[in-house]
């Protein structure tokens, strides 16, 4: 019963609309007259309300249509994408650079690794809102440069991020 446009935009912005509701119910709290413990509580819940807010305006600002080329995913530090004309994985500790691609069409990720070749991901592939949290997992990666990147205008490449040093090396267990 609810238009798919709209159904389309609730489930983009999900994380800033439940950090909103977080924020009123804590100032509805805090604000009542239910004693200094309730009050404690509700700005403890102000405080997580913000905080989920915040995040999730930047997930809805990184998160797009997903119904680009190609499936993203990311499991245990292995990133995946599978595309009708290309694909591949890399091991995110294996990432060496990460650029964004705004003279393709749709945009790309460039994700440069040691495995193999680089793997351009459209930023609309099903699934490309997991690269979020893989991004901010890259040592040293500004998630906001990546944000204002996406947002703006033009074309040509964008590097967003570069591995300092050589890549660690995975830990024997034995």
């Amino acid at each position: 019963m609810i238009r798919p446009e709209a159904h389309a935009a609730l489930m983009r912005w999900r994380e800033a609309l439940a950090g909103g509701a977080v924020l009123a119910l804590g100032l509805l709290v805090a604000l009542g007259a239910l004693g200094w413990l309730a009050a404690a509580f509700g700005w403890a819940l102000v405080a997580l309300g913000l905080l989920l807010l915040g995040l999730g305006v930047q997930r809805g600002r990184f998160r797009g249509a997903g119904d680009g080329p190609g499936i993203v995913e990311v499991t245990e530090r292995q990133l995946s994408y599978f595309g009708p004309l290309s694909g591949g994985t890399a091991a995110l500790d294996e990432v060496t650079a990460v650029s964004l691609d705004r003279a393709s069409h749709p945009r790309h990720w460039r994700i440069d690794h040691e495995g193999g070749p680089a793997l351009h991901i459209p930023v609309t592939a099903s699934g490309a809102d997991r690269l979020f949290d893989a991004f901010a997992g890259l040592p040293g990666f500004d998630t906001g440069a990546m944000l204002r990147a996406l947002e703006a205008g033009g074309g040509g490449i964008a590097p967003l991020w570069r591995r300092d040093g050589p890549a660690p090396r995975a830990r024997r267990l034995h």
